[in-house]
């Protein structure tokens, strides 16, 4: 093997780098490059993990079905084709994808020995994930702003939010999701990775993954940062900004399931990117990681089914049809 090669290797487990070595690009020549990474074990005791293995399942189950369910009704039913449960099936059909971008890859780690993954696969997991992740915060925001335009301006709402509008509102969510991960996951993924390759966490978790990189990632970091503040805090701000501008009471009585659900999206995304390194705590990470991945999908169309008249009688109306035909 090459000299240059092996001088940078010291230090390094050679079980991270056992089965992982490929070609060297003449960019990364004094680092082997890495083709899979490996997850680290939620524990090491088997109950504990079926256990989880169990748990995530049925959060999983109920967030797939409850999110086809808000699909379903919102298509089914002449009541609800407002701009509001427009933007409701894109959420829900976001939040199916979001959630089996991580979750299938983790359940299959809880009971299986091999819990590696490919380069391509956890850039594409990455991928994904950022992707739906930026969408969806979009997508919230576009939510708000037609709360607002319902309760500040009903006079104009019909114009203002006309079919033509949701669509183009919609488009732009979901092309600036695709356009801020395709530059990010890029990014991500140009860099050099020489070992070691274990990430502790249950899917490609982008902090870990910069700390993994054999060079500087100071304009990665700076990158992320911007990105957070753009698409998380100051949409969030945004829609905190909106009930202020109206009576609160009227407000909170009408956007009250959707201040609930930008609240826990929004925390918990802040809280994980945007706190200082001082106070970065891998079990913290963990536990946050798990709920805006899983439990927060999983509560959103519970949140928006049973908190809400509107479909609750559509519901009903569409169970009676059922009993009487």
């Amino acid at each position: 093997m090459n000299r240059q090669v092996e001088i940078d290797l010291s230090g390094i487990e050679l079980s991270h780098l056992v089965g992982t070595r490929q070609s060297i690009p003449e960019s990364t020549r004094n680092h082997t490059v890495l083709t899979q990474f490996f997850f680290v074990a939620f524990s090491n005791i088997l109950e504990l993990r079926v256990s989880l293995f169990f748990l995530v399942l049925l959060l999983y189950l109920i967030t797939v079905v409850g999110n086809i369910f808000i699909i379903t009704i919102t298509v089914v039913d002449p009541a609800l084709q407002s701009p509001m449960y427009f933007f409701l099936r894109n959420l829900s059909f976001l939040e199916i994808g979001y959630t089996s971008a991580t979750i299938p890859k983790m359940l299959v780690n809880f009971l299986s020995e091999d819990k590696s993954i490919s380069f391509l696969g956890c850039a594409t997991q990455m991928y994904f994930f950022s992707f739906l992740g930026i969408t969806e915060c979009c997508l919230l925001a576009a939510m708000a702003y037609d709360h607002y335009m319902a309760i500040c301006h009903p006079l104009r709402y019909t114009t203002m939010m006309s079919r033509g509008v949701c669509l183009q509102l919609s488009t732009v969510s979901w092309l600036i999701g695709v356009l801020v991960a395709v530059g990010q996951t890029t990014f991500m993924f140009t860099l050099p990775y020489c070992g070691p390759n274990k990430i502790n966490h249950f899917f490609c978790n982008l902090p870990l993954l910069l700390k993994l990189a054999c060079a500087d990632t100071y304009r990665n970091e700076i990158a992320v940062f911007i990105i957070a503040v753009t698409f998380v805090t100051v949409p969030f701000l945004l829609i905190l900004s909106i009930p202020s501008s109206v009576g609160r009471s009227k407000t909170f009585s009408t956007c009250s399931s959707h201040l609930i659900v930008v609240t826990l999206f929004f925390g918990s995304s802040i809280v994980m990117y945007l706190r200082p390194k001082s106070r970065y705590s891998l079990n913290t990470d963990k536990l946050l990681s798990l709920f805006y991945s899983v439990v927060s999908p999983m509560l959103n169309p519970l949140i928006y089914s049973l908190r809400n008249k509107e479909v609750k009688e559509a519901l009903r109306r569409v169970m009676a049809r059922k009993i009487f035909i």
